[in-house]
């Protein structure tokens, strides 16, 4: 978070930096040059920790920057806090990863720099001061620099010797500008500065920025003079505030209605799933599409290991599912006819990033990004996108962004099946009434929670769980597996029901619970079988079952019932119960919900 203006910028720095908590960190910090002086306060914890410190030494300025450090290089200490300085003239706030750091650094000393952390970013600060001492502007100066450097990065920088202006730069991490009267800033996230302006410029890869209080500059990575477009944001402060809600994602778990509502609006709208919903020229970029590979990490992930089985049974066309950060390192065989898509709640997901541009520089041109954030880099980087309309997913642990993604990737099943002759008019139909469905479908699947709140008591002595699922549903056992984890810090690992008995039936005791995820459909018969499996070894199960699944309940046997089976889109229902398990298993063992530890909600780096 940068800010430049006619006002003091210290409150607008820490209250930028309060709506950048979501994205995870261990220590808060901001720089700011009062009169002459620059004046520094960093703190490990969370930012009101050094908000309470920079109030007591009273701070106050018309220029500064702040930043919430994720560790990567060097452990969590004040020492280690951003902003990073040179001389106490030049600070400097960075997101990323330097990989060439070590060799900057050996350069830096022997040109009589010290450095006093053990990060990545203190290079950064030393390498610009440098340029400076060779004569350079401090815009010359930070291009310069940027231009040494290998890696990730997102920059703020400001100096005391240029102190009416702050530059910026960017590489492989957000980073935008927002433009005010007589005041500018600069951010990785809108909802830092959309309390200040809902004007916004999203800079390009290699871009620097230069900012003032009346103008801003923005220049390629060729050094020219470059027109970026200008944005009106549409997040909405409400969307980042709790309201009601103890936590961020119990709030975000019951928006799931309203998001899944509004991400099958146009679909409704159109009427049936036409590839105009995907973009101006998806009719070409579809046409004759042979095959689907999906890229994603994580939650996204899961998404799109569901949407496999959709594609091949209802498209009829083969489907790959890959983790982004394996895909971009192996030597992968292009199909220019294969539809390469990517899934990321923010855009900026750097693994899946750098997957599509590995994909595309093998020749594959049918690019297609189903995406929660509007004019984030992934989506400008694709040829066709999908946008669900989830609003801001604040909570670390993604559960709206998922639920949507799966209604995404379903259009996008039922269009590539239309396109290709499988869908007649009547299964269209029907496809469309069980969307219009789904969000009360949802709704009646929170109306659970009691129920859970019941189980979660009995998760939270526990130290490790167990998930089984089939079909299309074992992915939404990996979601619900990797949301225990994630947020209570509880084993959690999920399988596919039929592979128990090759091996992680070995784990089953009366201290290991058993989550199935049981629907009425065409495997539950064999799922009832798998459960008799863990019966017999003395294991305990907690079973979500469709209201018409025929389940006894037990001492051993645990059974909540969602609403009737829905068919095709029954994943997007048995989501919600697992969210919710995690969700009160954490509330039961106390940890912190909205920001588990060691994680961040934008994975930047690599």
């Amino acid at each position: 978070m940068g800010a430049i203006a006619d006002r003091d910028v210290v409150p607008v720095l820490v209250e930028g930096l309060k709506r950048l908590e979501y994205r995870g960190y261990d220590s808060a910090g901001i720089a700011v040059f009062d009169g002459d002086r620059m004046r520094r306060v960093r703190r490990t914890g969370r930012v009101a920790e050094m908000e309470a410190a920079a109030a007591g030494e009273g701070l106050s300025a018309g220029l500064g920057i702040g930043h919430t450090r994720w560790a990567t290089h060097g452990g969590v200490t004040e020492v280690n806090a951003h902003p990073h300085v040179s001389f106490n003239e030049l600070a400097v706030v960075h997101n990323g990863i330097i990989e060439n750091h070590d060799a900057q650094r050996e350069r830096l000393s022997a040109a009589g720099y010290t450095f006093e952390s053990q990060t990545d970013t203190e290079v950064i600060a030393h390498l610009v001061h440098y340029h400076q001492q060779q004569g350079a502007d401090l815009l010359q100066a930070v291009q310069r620099a940027v231009s040494e450097l290998e890696g990730a990065y997102a920059i703020a920088v400001v100096s005391k010797r240029e102190p009416s202006r702050l530059i910026a730069a960017r590489m492989g991490c957000p980073l935008l500008v927002g433009l005010g009267q007589g005041e500018n800033f600069v951010a990785s996230d809108v909802s830092a500065i959309v309390q200040a302006t809902r004007q916004v410029i999203f800079l390009e890869e290699g871009d620097t920025a230069e900012v003032t209080r009346e103008r801003v500059r923005v220049f390629d990575g060729e050094g020219r003079e470059i027109e970026r477009d200008v944005h009106v944001s549409d997040v909405s402060l409400a969307s980042l505030e709790l309201g009601p809600y103890r936590h961020f994602m119990q709030k975000e778990i019951h928006e799931q209605p309203r998001a899944i509502a509004d991400t099958i609006e146009a679909v409704i709208d159109q009427g049936g799933f036409i590839p105009a919903l995907f973009g101006a020229d998806a009719a070409e970029v579809l046409a004759g599409v042979e095959g689907v590979q999906i890229l994603a990490c994580g939650t996204s992930y899961y998404a799109g290991l569901t949407a496999r089985y959709w594609i091949e049974a209802i498209a009829g066309l083969p489907c790959s599912v890959e983790i982004a950060s394996e895909y971009r390192y192996r030597a992968a065989v292009a199909n220019p006819n294969q539809l390469v898509v990517t899934i990321s709640q923010s855009g900026e997901t750097l693994d899946t990033m750098e997957a599509l541009k590995y994909a595309k520089s093998l020749g594959h041109e049918r690019t297609l990004s189903i995406c929660n954030v509007p004019e984030s880099a992934i989506p400008r980087a694709s040829r066709l996108v999908y946008y669900t309309r989830a609003g801001a997913e604040i909570g670390v642990a993604s559960t709206k962004a998922f639920t949507t993604q799966l209604v995404g990737l379903f259009t996008l099943t039922a269009t590539l099946a239309k396109l290709r002759g499988r869908l007649s008019d009547e299964q269209e139909a029907q496809y469309l009434d069980a969307l219009r469905q789904l969000p009360g479908s949802v709704q009646h699947a929170l109306n659970l929670e009691p129920q859970v709140v019941g189980w979660s008591e009995r998760f939270a002595p526990k130290q490790h769980a167990l998930f089984l699922g089939r079909g299309v549903h074992y992915p939404i056992a990996l979601e619900g597996a990797l949301k225990l984890k994630e947020i209570s810090y509880i084993h959690a690992e999920a399988y596919p029901a039929g592979e128990l008995k090759h091996g992680p039936l070995a784990l089953v005791d009366a201290e290991m619970p058993v989550v199935v995820i049981a629907p009425n459909d065409s495997l539950l018969e064999k799922v009832k079988s798998n459960i008799q499996e863990v019966r017999a070894r003395g294991g305990e199960m907690f079973v979500f079952a469709d209201l018409d699944s025929q389940f006894g309940e037990s001492e051993q046997v645990h059974v909540i019932r969602t609403p009737r089976h829905v068919g095709v889109l029954s994943p997007v229902i048995h989501a919600i119960p697992v969210q919710l398990l995690a969700y009160h298993a954490a509330l039961a063992r106390g940890t912190d919900v909205d920001k588990p530890r060691n994680l961040a909600k934008s994975v930047t780096v690599e």
